[in-house]
This record gives C-alpha cells, sequence and structure tokens, in this order.
C-alpha cells in the first residue's frame, strides 16, 4: 500500500532530481522509493558499494576525479591508524 510523504528539499536538487528520473523514464517518487529501500532493507555486504553512492547517503562530497584504489589505501591507511 502506498503513502503519502512530505519532504522539505533544496529547490535545486530537487529540479537535478527530476530530471535524472525522467531520463531514467521513472517518477521522482519511484526514484526516492528505490533508494530508501535499497538503504534499508538490510541486506548483506555482499557487494561493495561506490563511493559515490557512500557520498549519497552521507551527503559529503567526494572528487570527481578520485582514484579507487588510491582511495581504498587512504581509507585502510585511516582505519589502520583509527582502530591501532
Amino acid at each position: 500500500m502506498d503513502s503519502k510523504l512530505t519532504i522539505k528539499l533544496n529547490e535545486t536538487v530537487i529540479e537535478r532530481a527530476k530530471k535524472y528520473a525522467s531520463g531514467k523514464k521513472m517518477s521522482l517518487s519511484r526514484l526516492i522509493e528505490n533508494y530508501l529501500d535499497s538503504l534499508t532493507r538490510g541486506e548483506s555486504d555482499e557487494f561493495e558499494i561506490s563511493p559515490f553512492v557512500k557520498s549519497i547517503s552521507t551527503g559529503k562530497s567526494i572528487p570527481v576525479d578520485i582514484d579507487d584504489k588510491v582511495f581504498k589505501e587512504n581509507l585502510i591507511d585511516d582505519f589502520d591508524k583509527k582502530y591501532q
């Protein structure tokens, strides 16, 4: 059963999201539903989530030209330092 939800978002974000959803031939509501479903489904981490997707869920941005290998190495180094 579908329910109505009202949220407040930045106008620019809404416009970009509408264009993105339109390009994917889906409604903005369906796009948001799919995203929230994927975040809350609780599946195991059998696959790696890209830095881009992680940045969406945290609200933090990542550089466009990031090298995945370097990013992972830096992340591992940070964890090693934190949990020594």
